[in-house]
Formats: structure tokens, sequence, C-alpha cells
């Protein structure tokens, strides 16, 4: 296991002139040593070719790649002593699932005891152990893909585990399984994990840290109930959540805040820097109120869409959307009505040029 600090950058074009011109722009990062981390962001945002220069499949065209403090830059994969899982299946169709597992370890010459015992140690926690013995071209995509994660996790000499991926090819309904079996072992093997994703709940219910991107920018690097709770980037708001956080444009004067034709107060522990504002605030925390509670707007109800668990209520205030997560008494709302719902608060933030206001 290592601890990774990467200080680059990376462009796919010689001479880059603007942002534009680079897939990663510069940046400076520490994965720990033991730590379980996402890479997040839509696809195009960076996150593999990060994830190819930590594993020396990609040179940076500037900048360093340490691994417990040694320079591998030009280092290969090999001399890196990583273990990368890809988005589809990498296994030997012609051997058996035992075969498979025991791969890496027979390369590096283990003895067959040792090794027979890792590969059983793996399989249970893959819960593979009833499969060992069949050939793996007689088997679904989905046990396919465990074996690959299998053989990623095999080493325990590694100086990381890189995912990219790696449930693409799984059935829904197993994903969940495998993410927690992932976790688990992680807990267990106490390897560096580092799983690149553009699915929200695999990274949020994966990694203890998570690196939010965009567009080849790490915006935001935390737990999932930072991400949540404090975005620290306007696209990180509204990126994680399902629906995203809700912005509103707004604008502190001398005396409140003013949100087209309406004034709502400055909380008093808060102090705004005077001009255009951005206020964020998610579905779950807009409640429903009375009329002219302080902190509340007045919305015009455009959309009702009922869940089962709960509804989600679309509102309109001087032509801007709000979204609220509402419980089952919100079934007497209907499009058109005008509700008033609290956009202050304790989990109210606020934004100026994109980024958080401290």
């Amino acid at each position: 296991m290592a601890r990774i600090d990467l200080d680059l950058a990376h462009a796919y074009k010689a001479n880059p002139q603007q942002d534009s011109d680079y897939a990663l722009l510069p940046l400076k990062m520490t994965f720990d040593d033991g730590g379980a981390y996402a890479l997040l962001g839509p696809s195009g945002c960076g996150k593999t070719t990060m994830l190819n220069v930590m594993s020396g499949l990609l040179t940076p065209s500037q900048g360093t790649v340490l691994f417990d403090g040694r320079d591998v830059t030009q280092a290969s994969p090999q001399a890196r002593n990583i273990a990368q899982v890809f988005q589809f299946p990498v296994i030997y169709d012609t051997m058996t699932v035992a075969e498979n597992l025991a791969f890496p370890l027979r390369n590096r010459q283990w003895p067959q005891d040792k090794m027979d015992q890792r590969v059983g140690q793996i399989a249970e926690m893959l819960e593979m152990s009833g499969q060992l013995n069949q050939r793996a071209a007689g088997l679904s995509a989905d046990a396919k893909q465990k074996i690959s994660l299998g053989r990623g996790l095999v080493r325990p000499d590694v100086s990381a585990v890189l995912f990219d991926e790696p449930l693409t090819v799984i059935d829904p309904h197993l994903k969940w399984q495998l993410r927690r079996k992932l976790k688990q072992i992680h807990h267990e093997l106490k390897l560096t994990l580092i799983y690149v994703t553009h699915d929200q709940v695999e990274a949020l219910t994966f990694a203890d840290q998570v690196v939010v991107m965009t567009r080849g920018r790490a915006v935001q690097v935390g737990s999932p109930a930072d991400l949540f709770e404090r975005p620290s980037h306007t696209f990180v708001g509204n990126f994680i959540g399902s629906p995203g956080m809700n912005f509103l444009k707004a604008s502190v004067v001398p005396g409140g805040l003013h949100l087209g034709t309406q004034m709502l107060p400055v909380p008093a522990n808060l102090t705004l820097p005077l001009g255009e504002i951005k206020l964020g605030i998610r579905p779950e925390y807009v409640a429903l109120v009375a009329a002219q509670t302080p902190g509340a707007l007045p919305m015009v109800v455009s959309q009702v869409q009922d869940v089962g668990t709960h509804f989600i209520v679309t509102a309109q205030v001087d032509g801007q959307v709000v979204k609220a997560r509402l419980g089952t008494d919100s079934v007497s709302l209907t499009a058109g009505g005008t509700v008033w719902l609290q956009v202050l608060g304790e989990h109210t933030c606020f934004y100026k040029n994109e980024e958080i206001v401290a």
C-alpha cells in the first residue's frame, strides 16, 4: 500500500495555451495510504486520465507522481506495483475461476499453499467459493467481472488498486451487493482503493473521500456528508443529489437579501459580501410553511410528482425554479396554487462566482 501524491497537469495536445487544452488542469492532491477514494464526475471530466496517470499507463505532460515520496512519474505500472480493474472483464476464459484468481500470484512465484489460502479468502469475500473449479468461459458477465475484481484484490502487497467504472456490466440489482462487498473488503484488507465512476450512488456508498471533477478540474474533495451539506462549488451542489441543489439568484444590499421582488433577512450569524450572489438550498431542506414566515417565499406550484415515499414539488418565484422534497401531507398541492416555501435556514449555502462564501 502507498500514499500517492500528485502535483501535475496533463494535455493530450502539444503546447496547451488555455484551460480547454488540458485534460487535467494543474492540481495537487494526496491519496492517503489505506484510504478508499472515488473520482466522480461526468464523462470527459478527466477522472480516467487521472487514474491512468496514477497507474503509469499515461505519463503526465508536466509535474510528478510520488508513491510514498518516491518519484514514479516515468515508472511503468509493473514498477509501481499497482493493480487495475477495467470497465469490462479482463480474464482468461480457458482457465478456472481459481486459476484466474491465482494468476497474479503464480507470476510472482508464490508457494502453492499460501496461494491457495489467499485465493480462497478472496473467493469467499466475493461469494465465489462454490465456483472455483468452473471454467470462466461458461460464466455470466457479472461473474466474470467479479473475477476481475478478485484478480485486482488478490495481491496483498500492491501499492494501490485502481478501479475504472468496474460495475458497468453488472446487473443493477447486483451493483448494491458488490459495492457493499468492496466496502467490506476495504475494511478487512486495508488496501488503498481508488474508484472511478460517473454514478454518484456508487461513489458516495463506496468511498470515504470523494473527488468531484468537472472539465479537468477537481472542484471538491470531501466525505459524502461534506459534499451533500456544504458543496464548495455550485457544480458539486447540482451534480450531487437527486434532484440537485436549488440555486436562486439574489443580491445582497444593506438591510437584506433581494431576490426578485422579495426581500429576505440576512441570517444574523452570517456576513455576506454586497452584490450578486446565489442562494443554495437542497430540496430536502425546503420546507412548506405558513404564509409570511420569515425566510420563506411565496411561490406558484408548477408540478407535483408522487414518487411513493414523498412528493417532488416544483414551484416558481419571479421566474426562478425551486424543487422541494415534501412529505405525503403535500398531496393537496396542485399546479397553479400558491405555497410558501422556506429557503433560509441552517442548511442554506451562499455562493459568489460559483464558490461557496465561507
